[in-house]
């Protein structure tokens, strides 16, 4: 059988590349999206679009079907998810901006102890990062790192990580999360099937590369000082110098 270039929702797109092309095309195109978003700081959508650019013309597909092929499904993927996508953005804009993520934050921490705190930072990013996108809720999150790490005096690796690991594991695993979500169109995969597989995979991940791997960090990292809201990182004042003794 000869291998097609599928986009999502789209007819097959020809091409005369083999399976070590295809694999090296494959490998190029995410090199050169990762290279764009972190050297570049180009946006993600910009990044993606040269990445399938790019994976199509090493692949050998033919440069007059590439925009149809692109604006086909693209164009079918927000048809089918859109609605959710941006709903799920208006839900993580009224969390950040009506305090409702702080409620949250507040409402944990005030039946959490201390060696908890890890853990529920964990359910936290997992209960606000499921309508978000990453980047969306690394940016609603952060605060609530630093208010949980500075309420609990608690060390800021160990309560950071596990955020970042329950943000992370619902971006690549959970639907209705975007990610996941737009992978089940494209696939044309079952949403309760990859539901209930993603939750047995995301479970046990969230926890090792959580709270478990934060305990090992930040024995690596040492003591972090919590910064301020309006400043540098809080440090301890330094020791008034004496005045040396001038002799008559």
């Amino acid at each position: 059988m000869t291998p097609t270039l599928l986009a999502a929702g789209a007819p097959a797109l020809p091409h005369t590349a083999s399976n070590g092309q295809l694999l090296l095309a494959v490998l190029l195109s995410i090199g050169a999206i990762v290279l764009l978003i972190t050297k570049l700081k180009l946006h993600p959508f910009l990044a993606l679009t040269l990445g399938s650019g790019l994976l199509a013309a090493v692949a050998g597909a033919p440069f007059d079907k590439l925009l149809a092929s692109f604006s086909t499904g693209f164009g079918a993927t927000v048809a089918s998810v859109g609605l959710l996508i941006g709903l799920g953005a208006m839900l993580g804009k009224l969390l950040a901006d009506s305090g409702g993520a702080n409620t949250i934050a507040d409402t944990v921490l005030a039946r959490t102890g201390p060696k908890l705190l890890p853990w529920a930072m964990a359910l936290i990013a997992a209960v606000l990062g499921l309508p978000l996108f990453f980047e969306v809720g690394v940016v609603l999150l952060v605060p609530i790192v630093l208010l949980v790490a500075r309420r609990g005096n608690a060390p800021l690796i160990g309560i950071g990580i596990p955020a970042l690991a329950g943000l992370s594991v619902l971006h690549g695993l959970v639907p209705p999360h975007p990610g996941p979500l737009v992978a089940v169109d494209a696939l044309h995969a079952d949403l309760g099937v990859t539901l209930a597989l993603g939750l047995l995979i995301a479970v046990p991940t969230l926890v090792v590369a959580g709270p478990l791997f934060g305990r090992v960090a930040q024995r690596w990292v040492g003591p972090l000082a919590v910064p301020t809201e309006t400043g540098p990182a809080e440090t301890a004042p330094a020791e008034p110098v004496a005045s040396p003794k001038v002799q008559l």
